[in-house]
């Protein structure tokens, strides 16, 4: 994949590949995330822990350098967002530990290919993002809000995208709540703290997924001294093709 010439949100490009997100923490809160991850598997499935101070993938894109293959990071210092910057080779420390995190973005060709509606893509806007009121499961130092992505369908298809995305639970799985945003404390679709509104069709529901913006609330609520993730939207694009991530998941330190 050409992940360093791709500039703006990765939603649609690559068909059929896996993205994922990324949190680079220090080491001494590596082994907070890895808990934290492992309790909220649905929000943040692991896929891939580079060893501390090694920059470069050894399952999901071998050969790939963290440091300035995805479109826009972000730098995190006391839990606060200082600096979206587009390579981060000026910040790298050898105690960085990274850890790339399942995408729903996915499993949306899977949508699609049945025929269930990926507003986002159509009008070429970044998924929407909303933090909930429904708590993460808090592990060690870290504690913070799911995050949830979501897109609108007709009622009638709802289970069906149950059905689809619960294939692909490496990428979040199936949805975790349809209906009343009101219900997991979102107050206006309209404005998601995270990516750009959706159109809802007249009869529409929202459905949600766990979204792997998760981690960062989680960094900001936490008050971690230093951080580095993906820019929401912004994805790592694998070398591995969307069916198969599962059994890619399963080496996620990177030894068979």
């Amino acid at each position: 994949m050409a992940r360093g010439e791709i500039t703006g949100n990765t939603a649609s490009l690559c068909p059929g590949y896996a993205q994922a997100n990324l949190v680079i923490l220090p080491k001494d809160w590596a082994f907070d995330f890895l808990l934290f991850g492992l309790r909220n598997k649905q929000a943040c499935p692991i896929l891939e822990i580079l060893d501390a101070g090694d920059p470069v993938s050894k399952i999901l894109a071998p050969g790939a350098d963290v440091r300035d293959e995805l479109p826009r990071y972000r730098l995190w210092l006391g839990g606060e967002l200082v600096d979206e910057p587009t390579d981060i080779r000026h910040l790298w420390r050898e105690d960085l530990v990274s850890f790339y995190l399942g995408c729903s973005f996915s499993f949306e060709d899977a949508l699609k290919a049945a025929g269930l509606p990926v507003r986002h893509q159509e009008m070429g806007v970044n998924v929407p993002m909303y933090r909930t009121k429904l708590p993460a499961a808090p592990a060690g130092r870290l504690h913070g809000p799911l995050v949830v992505s979501m897109r609108p369908m007709p009622p009638d298809l709802v289970e069906k995208a149950h059905l689809v995305s619960g294939d692909f639970a490496e990428a979040h799985g199936q949805p975790v709540h349809a209906g009343d945003p009101a219900e997991i404390g979102i107050a206006d679709l309209d404005r998601p703290e995270y990516g750009d509104p959706v159109h809802m069709h007249p009869g529409e529901v929202p459905v949600f997924w766990a979204c792997g913006v998760t981690p960062q609330a989680a960094l900001a609520a936490s008050r971690v001294e230093f951080a580095i993730t993906h820019a929401p939207g912004h994805m790592f694009i694998t070398d591995i093709k969307a069916e198969d991530l599962g059994g890619k998941a399963l080496l996620a330190c990177g030894r068979s």
